[in-house]
């Protein structure tokens, strides 16, 4: 093994280290965010018992988990239940391994270790565990993995609520990664490339891409939503009629770790959402960030921070913002409504790029993201001021109407 082989596995595994323990403490101290700002919202006191204004609940809430007796449904199937959990909680950690996390830095280093001989590394370094070539497409991939714990979770678990609660997070999940793939097809268009890499610089010479395609934007929100199974998309576990849905029967740890899968998946989304349409690490108004430094790795690492913060705190936000969909809503809203609009929304950016380039003969990155993003202003109007008339999501203006004819025969 050279020198030079050695010194890249180092770095490679210290950037392993690295962000896995970030993400699994940021995924604990997650869930005291969530009960935090679900406090602060409902006007009421949060976790404050256990360490300073409560800091030490997560770690409480782990040691219980950890210690607490592990049950077992008599005729559930034993292998299947036990590996539901595992098969949603790797894939979900799995993915921050290829997400940029702030820009590259310059690690330059030449040493001998006992036993171990020379390690050599001399040039710059990107801030993700794995540069993959194939970028989004692997997240898509990977993420669609989980659906298998859910599903087997359910069915494993040899009951009616849990194989109920099951078989929507199957159904619903599927069908918004149909919509979350879709909207991502204007993104390939306008970057030339599906590597993060090259989306963030695409974003750099030009406008970041929430502007040109905010119904993209908005479309591989809901989608991550409905991904995420959060509110108002959380059909699978909800309690009203399933209880807790597809992990009723799982206690201790094994629940928890259903729950670390959904909260490591909103940070997947949120920096998805910040890299693919918020320059992810890019510093706005300026270009001292491209340059690689120490200096400029540790700052676009803090706005990246704020960037992924914000859009995880906005998920907290809708949680209590908005009441849950019925189930053929859900459903409506990703097959009818949804990819019928990110069909065409690839048609007609597609077509627009084409007027921009061939017909209008006009180049320049900068002038053709104000160009699409007039045309994303006008589409964004058609969609949610012209054709949004409480119609999209069937039921609900039916019901309305109903009472209303009712009262009036009254």
């Amino acid at each position: 093994m050279t020198p030079e082989l050695k010194g890249f596995l180092l770095v490679t595994v210290i950037k392993l280290v690295v962000v896995f323990t970030i993400t699994l403490v940021g995924v604990a101290l997650l869930t005291l965010m969530e009960r935090k700002v679900s406090a602060w919202m409902q006007y009421r006191r949060g976790p404050n018992r256990v360490g300073f204004a409560g800091l030490l609940q997560p770690a409480a809430d782990g040691l219980k988990n950890i210690i607490k007796e592990e049950t077992l449904p008599a005729q559930a199937n034993r292998v299947l239940f036990m590996l539901a959990p595992a098969l949603s909680f790797i894939p979900a950690l799995t993915l921050g391994s290829v997400i940029h996390w702030a820009a590259p830095l310059p690690v330059v280093f030449d040493f001998t270790l006992p036993l171990l001989g020379r390690f050599v590394h001399s040039g710059v370094t990107t801030m993700a565990v794995a540069d993959l070539p194939v970028g989004f497409l692997f997240v898509l991939a990977i993420s669609s993995m989980g659906v298998y714990g859910i599903a087997l979770a359910g069915w494993s678990s040899n009951s009616k609520y849990a194989l109920l609660g099951g078989l929507r997070a199957t159904a619903q999940m599927i069908s918004y990664e149909v919509a979350m793939g879709l909207s991502l097809v204007p993104v390939l268009l306008l970057s030339g490339n599906v590597a993060f890499s090259s989306i963030i610089q695409a974003q750099q010479d030009g406008l970041w891409f929430i502007l040109p395609l905010f119904l993209s934007f908005f479309i591989f929100l809901v989608s991550g939503f409905a991904e995420t199974n959060r509110l108002p998309f959380d059909m699978p576990e909800a309690e009203s009629e399933l209880v807790a849905g597809y992990h009723t029967e799982y206690s201790a740890m094994k629940f928890s770790m259903f729950f670390i899968a959904e909260y490591a998946n909103m940070v997947t989304v949120a920096a998805m959402v910040t890299t693919l349409f918020l320059g992810g690490w890019d510093i706005p108004f300026t270009t001292w960030d491209q340059t690689p430094g120490v200096a400029q790795t540790v700052a676009t690492g803090l706005v990246m921070f704020l960037k992924v913060f914000f859009w995880l705190f906005f998920f907290m936000w809708i949680r209590w913002t908005l009441p849950r969909f019925r189930y053929d809503q859900l459903m409506a809203l990703g097959w009818k409504v949804l990819i019928p609009i990110a069909l065409a929304y690839v048609m007609l950016i597609a077509l627009a790029i084409y007027l921009i380039e061939n017909v209008a003969g006009i180049h320049s990155v900068a002038v053709r993201s104000w160009a699409l993003f007039g045309v994303s202003a006008a589409l964004g109007y058609i969609v949610f001021v012209v054709l949004d008339r409480g119609v999209l999501i069937t039921g609900s203006r039916d019901r309305l109407g109903a009472v209303g004819g009712l009262g009036r025969a009254a």
